[in-house]
């Protein structure tokens, strides 16, 4: 498949699972009023100009969750959308440091948890993740660390 010539150029994003020593995940939630309500997301966002995907994450997570990793394992790259040249590149990162988090103002609603994996993949099962990359790496993460 090609690109038509006037098809824009999209930015790559990171989407990240942090899962602490004890298997618990970075869940964050906010409202969103255009899709009807508040649904989940793990940390991450569009990479910013410069940036590899690797440091996008990195800074995505410190921004969103206030975490620092030691650990970084790359999940795979992935389409967002067939329209679109942008890709999704999926981070396992542990290792945990934890921090404040360090919101912009259009973030200042996000809401922080600690799941388990059962409990964030039964989320991403019931349609509650907003986005498609957080239940993909979720799963990922738990068929990577169950074999």
């Amino acid at each position: 498949m090609t690109d038509a010539p006037d098809r824009q150029v999209k930015r790559d994003a990171s989407v990240i699972v942090a899962r602490d020593p004890n298997g618990k995940v970075a869940v964050l939630t906010t409202e969103f009023p255009q899709h009807g309500g508040d649904y989940l997301f793990l940390p991450g966002g569009r990479r910013e100009p410069g940036e590899t995907p690797g440091q996008c994450a990195r800074r995505e997570l410190r921004e969103e969750a206030g975490v620092t990793a030691k650990t970084w394992r790359s999940l795979g790259s992935y389409a967002i959308t067939l329209q679109s040249t942008a890709r999704i590149h999926l981070y396992l990162a542990e290792g945990l440091t934890c921090g404040p988090q360090q919101l912009t103002p259009s973030e200042e609603n996000f809401t922080l948890m600690w799941w388990s994996m059962s409990d964030a993949i039964q989320a991403a099962a019931e349609g509650r993740f907003l986005l498609q990359g957080g239940p993909l790496a979720l799963l990922l993460v738990q068929q990577t660390t169950s074999v």
